[in-house]
């Protein structure tokens, strides 16, 4: 077979436009951006697009992602998304050039490792605006902090601070908390006694600050993966349209290997699924059934996939089978047929994260 299924295809000509047309809008308001490779897991492809297409810095939460991307033959900075665990600080040194960071004892080590690389590593220190995930609290405490390193910590560099918004708490980056966060630059500006060169305002949730005008001054950078990768959820979660960006970037084909009339309702006692789950069942008589061959191992939750064709839904999923109810389907489906899925962030990153998903690029 020439073609393998199931498959994603990515449209790197879509892609690349996206990613330019999202650094020109920011690069307007004197904002750069850090590409997040993460969404797609990495692949070098797409890292590869980040950086021809102008983004500054080329960012992941995960090392083997950096580590692909600067084997891939990409020179622009690489920056570690996720605050460090102290077992990894050795290799967050080796591959990369910025990190985030919350936790003083991780910065001590980050120095000290610096000092034995021979490097000088650059560091954001996170401030929690309200979303709960990693930053410091207490304002205080993180300028403190930001002193120790402007003063003590000789092998690291105070670039900035930055804080993350919408991914836990579901805080919307309002400019009111956006310019909360320059509030707190100016106050720690104050205690080093200098600019701060990153302010960095959050990640794809802060894109609607661009399309509508309003990023309070001296944001100057932003980590965007999914507002560029697909440029699905900022209208459908925050009722902000981006007609200018391309939303087929990532599609998603899977193959049909069964097509029979079945009963719509299991017969027999009814206990737990594969996943220990007990799914509740409509009985509409006997339809029309196709199972492919790909499941929740590959794509995790089936209602984060969406099929593309006509009278064709989604009945559940195991392990390794999606089952469509396809009776109200205008065409006549057989054996070898392949079905097209939109796809959105959370399947996207566990559709490139496995081994069974081939990847195709158009």
């Amino acid at each position: 077979m020439t073609e393998r299924y199931p498959r994603v295809e990515v449209n790197l000509e879509h892609l690349r436009h996206n990613i330019r047309t999202v650094v020109e809008k920011c690069g307007a308001f004197g904002i750069d951006i850090a590409g997040v490779i993460k969404g797609a897991t990495g692949l070098p492809e797409v890292a590869k697009a980040y950086d021809q297409e102008g983004a500054k810095w080329i960012a992941s939460s995960r090392l083997e992602q950096i580590e692909d991307a600067i084997n891939a033959g990409i020179k622009k900075p690489m920056m570690m998304i996720r605050v460090p665990m102290l077992s990894e600080v050795s290799e967050v040194i080796r591959l990369c050039d910025y990190s985030l960071n919350s936790e003083e004892v991780v910065l001590e080590a980050l120095n000290e490792e610096a000092g034995k690389q021979g490097k000088i590593h650059n560091v954001i220190i996170m401030a929690d605006m309200g979303d709960l995930r990693e930053g410091f609290w207490d304002k205080d405490e993180m300028a403190r902090v930001c002193k120790r390193v402007e003063d003590e910590m000789e092998n690291l560099h105070l670039s900035g601070i930055g804080t993350n918004l919408g991914c836990y708490g579901s805080i919307n980056p309002t400019p009111a908390k956006e310019q909360e966060l320059v509030d707190v630059a100016e106050k720690i500006e104050a205690v080093i006694g200098r600019k701060l060169e990153i302010i960095s305002g959050g990640a794809t949730t802060s894109l609607p600050r661009i399309w509508e005008g309003n990023m309070p001054p001296r944001i100057n950078m932003l980590r965007v993966g999914e507002g560029i990768i697909l440029a699905r959820d900022l209208e459908l979660f925050y009722g902000c349209p981006q007609p200018e960006l391309m939303k087929d970037n990532f599609r998603l084909k899977a193959e049909v290997i069964e097509v029979k009339d079945k009963p719509s309702h299991p017969v027999g006692e009814i206990a737990v699924d594969a996943f220990g789950h007990k799914p509740t069942y409509v009985d509409r008589g006997i339809r029309k059934r196709a199972l492919l061959g790909i499941g929740k191992v590959d794509y995790a939750d089936f209602g984060e996939i969406f099929p593309l064709e006509e009278g064709v839904e989604i009945l559940g999923a195991s392990s390794d089978h999606t089952i469509l109810d396809i009776e109200d389907s205008p065409r006549e489906w057989k054996v070898g047929d392949i079905v097209e899925f939109e796809i959105d962030y959370a399947s996207v990153v566990f559709l490139t994260n496995t081994r069974n998903v081939h990847i195709v690029y158009k």
